[in-house]
């Protein structure tokens, strides 16, 4: 087999330093973590991410979510179909231009919100003192730099 046309070796070279699949691997096992907790409050990790982005003095357009969360349009509004149908958003015109969209928390949102949030402290909290509150600050700020 040794006229592979990608080496072995190029395999163990992109398993060891691949940033992409490094961060891919680190978010999906914080995703776990964090969804097997944030279940005793009804919600994903995503979505507590989702409905914490709506949490703002006016409701955000549609456009400025997904830019924060660094997602597609199209995936954002699939995403934000069974928390409206669960009642804990909805998505409503924008009074000063009824082209656009407004995504507002029900009082429902806010109370899952609210009982989700101590949890997501707790959780929080444990990773940041497993990792140190330098390495944790670090790790952030290196994948903001990525943004």
């Amino acid at each position: 087999m040794s006229n592979r046309p990608v080496p072995f070796a190029a395999t163990l070279h992109v398993r060891d330093t691949c940033l992409c699949l490094h961060t891919q691997r680190a978010a999906r096992a914080l995703a776990r973590r964090f969804d097997e907790v944030l279940r005793s409050a009804g919600l994903t990790s995503g979505q507590f991410s989702l409905l914490m982005s709506l949490n703002r003095p006016e409701p955000p357009s549609i456009g400025s979510v997904a830019q924060l969360l660094a997602m597609d349009r199209t995936t954002l509004t699939a995403n934000l179909k069974p928390l409206e149908r669960e009642g804990l958003l909805t998505v409503e015109p924008d009074p000063k231009d009824r082209r656009a969209r407004r995504l507002v928390l029900t009082d429902k949102g806010l109370a899952r919100l609210a009982a989700a949030l101590p949890i997501w402290i707790e959780a929080h909290g444990a990773i940041d003192a497993a990792l140190g509150d330098e390495r944790a600050q670090s790790l952030r700020n290196g994948l903001n730099a990525l943004l």
